[in-house]
């Protein structure tokens, strides 16, 4: 029988809370939809929310953070993990860069389950598995991997494939059976469902929705992705994400420590 990551005892940090971040329409900054297979990238100051909506249902999210004011200091897989004792990110849990501190924390969030461990669909894979569908006959319609989307997100920032890192896979969930052995759960997804992303600091964000690399569709339609931005602040000393174990509490110190 398939076992999932939070049967674990080392992974028991499914009962974390969510953090309602409401907001009005007066206060959303902008909106924009990325759609299925595309790929955007963009700063956000510190104290901004983006909340990424799946809008149908069958969106995957990659993702990577780094620190706007310093590109070489970004997102860290592993200390996000470990700090956190934790194999998939959900409400409460935060985004660790390399340096120790706080670029993003997980503010709300009504998926659940969201994959650090999987990686972004490649080229190869791609073709493997889809087919191709070139720009020159299919348009805006070709097939994009997640990997040359963020190549390309990245190339606008002067940053290149060395900077191609660990990323989180928004809005997808993957079990582990009893041999190891990873199996995508296409169920975990809902039309509707969203993640907010809190910037704890100057944030370039860069997205790609193509599809999981492990996605067993064999068709390429990955879902589209609306993105709203709003002015939120940053946590508070009460904030879930903060209180969630004591190692988030210093990263938060560490952060708040570069901005004096």
């Amino acid at each position: 029988m398939p076992i999932s990551f939070a049967d674990l005892p080392a992974l028991a940090q499914s009962a974390v809370p969510r953090v309602s971040t409401p907001f009005s329409p007066d206060q959303v900054l902008w909106e924009e939809t990325v759609p299925g297979g595309a790929h955007w990238s963009g700063v956000l100051r510190r104290g901004t929310t983006l909340r990424l909506t799946d809008l149908n249902g069958t969106a995957n999210v990659s993702a990577l953070f780094f620190n706007q004011e310093e590109k070489t200091e970004r997102y860290n897989m592993p200390d996000t993990l470990k700090a956190q004792h934790t194999a998939f990110l959900t409400s409460g849990h935060v985004c660790f860069s390399d340096m120790g501190r706080i670029l993003c924390s997980i503010a709300d969030d009504t998926c659940g389950w969201h994959d650090p461990l999987c990686g972004v669909l490649n080229e190869a894979d791609m073709h493997a598995q889809y087919g191709e569908a070139r720009y020159q006959e299919h348009r805006n319609a070709m097939f994009r991997s997640g990997r040359e989307g963020l190549l390309i997100e990245l190339s606008k920032w002067n940053l290149s494939k060395r900077d191609l890192g660990g990323a989180v896979n928004f809005f997808s969930k993957v079990d582990t059976d009893e041999h190891g052995g990873l199996s995508f759960q296409r169920g975990h997804r809902h039309a509707g469902q969203y993640v907010d992303l809190r910037c704890e600091m100057h944030v370039l964000v860069v997205l790609s929705a193509a599809p999981h690399p492990l996605d067993p569709a064999t068709a390429y339609a990955p879902g589209a992705v609306r993105m709203t931005a709003w002015r939120s602040g940053t946590a508070g000393a009460d904030d879930p994400c903060r209180l969630m174990c004591p190692e988030n509490d210093r990263g938060f110190i560490n952060t708040e420590r570069w901005f004096l």
